[in-house]
């Protein structure tokens, strides 16, 4: 029969079922049965014109198993009287999964569930709202029911994820399902505040930011008897600091960091990126004359916008005009430019963030800080 055919098929049937599977609905234990699906069948014209089509439809749907096709009477004044399938019935949840080939999908589910009302009751309406998740963390769901009982009965424990201490779970474990454990945890414990960040959120220490940081000056070195002066503190003894330093220069580029010569009461800061939130508790930072140093591109002034949020008076260096066209040649293209307003530049930073935004210059240009000639940067930090 050929496919275009409006009446319901085999097909069509399963790919109902799917579709009910697909949403969770065969799994909810509100899903009632017996359940009816539609049903196209023909007409009594069709009966009259295709009577054989009719007759091998009727055939070919009565015989799909798990399926009850409830018929009719049809009196015709030609055909006489034929019976013609009017409903099309699911009897039972095991029909539909025995349709649907999902009997042991069915019955993992059914374990979970047996499982969590023994265990954290209060998680079921989770796994009625979201069965087919569920599913996909079969394997994994007892050690996460462990999880987040562990959380309930230590609400605030003030330790780190590393000393959770169960059977077959460790912070990798946790860390990888972070979302799915703050889903449940959000049934256990509503109470909590708006805190972002899981740790935070549930009590656990969280790992302290780290600053790296050079001293350029030899006379105010940090450490005896070292030349390099490469040190990295977390951020409360970085902000406990007592340098007297009278220049900061932040860079995003690490050779950068590690190449910068010795400069009379002068330190050199490795950037972080997109976020400076460890470094506002260094508040002597805001004592010394701090200049930002990243690629002149789009996301190296949006960086620079988001560093002046934290340090207001901090200028940019190696990030103008003049250094962009004396390396024209090392030009390289950024791939996903920014384009949103930035509030926090000078007129000059402006000028040029716009050119390049807008590809004035050329087509999404961008000069990466380690292009840039060593004695350029030599000469341009001495100047200061």
């Amino acid at each position: 029969m050929p496919a275009a055919r409006p009446w319901t098929q085999r097909a069509d049937i399963r790919q109902h079922l799917q579709r009910l599977w697909d949403r969770g609905e065969l799994l909810r234990t509100d899903r009632a049965f017996p359940m009816q699906l539609p049903l196209r069948g023909p007409s009594a014209r069709d009966l009259l014109d295709r009577f054989d089509d009719a007759r091998q439809w009727i055939s070919e749907l009565s015989s799909l198993p798990h399926v009850r096709v409830e018929m009719r009477v049809s009196n015709h004044r030609v055909l006489g009287t034929n019976q013609v399938p009017d409903g099309v019935w699911i009897d039972t949840l095991d029909d539909a999964l025995r349709l649907l080939g999902k009997q042991r999908d069915a019955q993992s589910f059914r374990q979970m569930r047996a499982l969590t009302l023994a265990r954290v009751p209060e998680v079921v309406p989770w796994l009625e709202r979201r069965p087919l998740k569920a599913l996909e963390l079969s394997d994994d769901w007892p050690r996460l029911l462990e999880v987040v009982a562990w959380i309930q009965r230590r609400p605030g424990s003030g330790l780190y994820l590393r000393q959770v201490d169960l059977p077959g779970v460790h912070t990798k474990f946790i860390e990888a399902h972070r979302g799915v454990l703050t889903e449940l945890l959000e049934l256990l414990l509503p109470e909590l505040g708006p805190e972002t960040g899981f740790e935070r959120r549930y009590g656990f220490l969280e790992r302290p930011p780290r600053i790296r940081f050079r001293i350029l000056d030899p006379a105010r070195s940090l450490l005896s008897g070292s030349g390099v002066q490469d040190v990295t503190l977390d951020d409360v003894t970085f902000a406990a600091l007592d340098l007297r330093i009278e220049k900061a220069f932040v860079t995003e580029n690490e050779v950068n960091f590690l190449a910068l010569p010795p400069m009379p009461e002068a330190m050199v800061i490795f950037g972080a990126g997109y976020g400076f939130e460890a470094w506002r508790k260094a508040t002597w930072l805001g004592h010394c004359r701090v200049f930002y140093w990243g690629d002149i591109d789009t996301h190296g002034f949006a960086i620079l916008d988001q560093f002046r949020s934290q340090f207001p008076s901090a200028r940019s260096v190696l990030m103008d005009r003049a250094t962009l066209q004396a390396f024209s040649t090392l030009w390289t293209i950024e791939a996903n430019p920014r384009k949103a307003a930035l509030g926090r530049l000078d007129p000059e930073e402006q000028a040029l963030y716009e050119d390049l935004r807008d590809d004035r210059l050329g087509s999404q240009v961008r000069l990466e800080q380690e292009r840039i000639g060593f004695d350029w940067v030599v000469r341009t930090l001495q100047a200061l």
